[in-house]
Parts: C-alpha cells; structure tokens; sequence
C-alpha cells in the first residue's frame, strides 16, 4: 500500500510540469501584445498632426495599458513557475535578475495582480471620461461601478492578507 501511494505522490508531484506549457502560452500571448503595442504606436504616429489632444492623450494610455499588461504577465509567469513548477537555478546568479525574483509567494501575486487589474481598469475609465461625449450615462456608470468593485476586491483582498498574517 505504501508502493502505492508513493507512486500517486510523484505523480501528483510531477503533474506541475502540466503548468509549464501554460506559462510557455503567455510568452506567445506576450508577443501578441507586443505586436498590438506596436500596431498602436504606429497609428499615433500616422494621426500625430491630424488628432486632438485627447486623442492622442487616449493612444498613449492604449499604450500604458499594454505596458501593464505585459508586466503582469511576466509577474506571474516568473513567480509562478518558480513557485509551482521548477526553481530558476540557472538564473539565480544572473545581474539583470529582477529583485523580487524568488520572493513573491502566491498571496503576494494575488495582490499584484488585482492592484494591476485595479490600475488597468482606472486607465480604461480614464479613457472613457476622455470620450465621454460618445458614451451613455449608464454606461460610464457601469464602468465607475465596476471599476469601484476591482478596488474594494483589492482592499478586501490586501486585509484578509494582512489579517492572515497577524496570525502567523
């Protein structure tokens, strides 16, 4: 019985690497949003002399969004490979290896990653008081709404942490 249940262990144990793939599919999905990036940088240089202030304005936060996007991705594909598949040994030693590299647990990435959700959704509610002229009352109102729900998720989330914590 013993043989056994060792056996379903390394399984078990084993069956992280079923995760590798699926941070692989974010590099791809990265690339995507770099092609994305650069179709969106290209179209402001096409409309520079032509576009309003705000809609430029609009363009460049289009920009940070992917900008953020990308750097959340690479949060959870570092701490998440390393954290439920295979520790970066190779690349402990590396000079350009990020500081939090290794340190982030899994509560940590889940407030790193609502925080970024939060910024997320405040560039896109941003962007649509900027054009608010081409959008209905209700709709800007879901938006502040939802936009209100990702932030007291994030606080919710941050004091059942720190709650968590205390009693540790």
């Amino acid at each position: 019985m013993k043989r056994i249940e060792s056996g379903f262990e390394h399984v078990l144990f084993t069956s992280r690497w079923l995760m590798a793939p699926v941070y692989f599919g974010l590099v791809l999905a990265m690339v995507l949003l770099l092609v994305k990036f650069g179709k969106e940088l290209f179209g402001l240089f096409a409309q520079i002399w032509s576009a309003s202030g705000s809609e430029l304005i609009i363009g460049v936060l289009s920009l940070v969004d992917v900008a953020l996007i990308m750097n959340l991705l690479i949060i959870i594909m570092f701490s998440g490979y390393e954290n439920f598949v295979s520790k970066m040994e190779d690349l402990h030693t590396h000079r350009d290896r990020p500081e939090w590299m290794g340190h982030i647990g899994f509560s940590d990435l889940k407030l790193k990653l609502i925080g970024s959700i939060v910024a997320i959704s405040g560039i896109e509610l941003l962007k649509a008081f900027m054009n608010a002229h081409n959008l209905t009352d209700r709709q800007l109102g879901w938006m502040v709404g939802i936009h209100v729900t990702f932030l007291f998720s994030g606080l919710l989330y941050a004091a059942m942490d720190r709650l968590a914590g205390k009693g540790h």
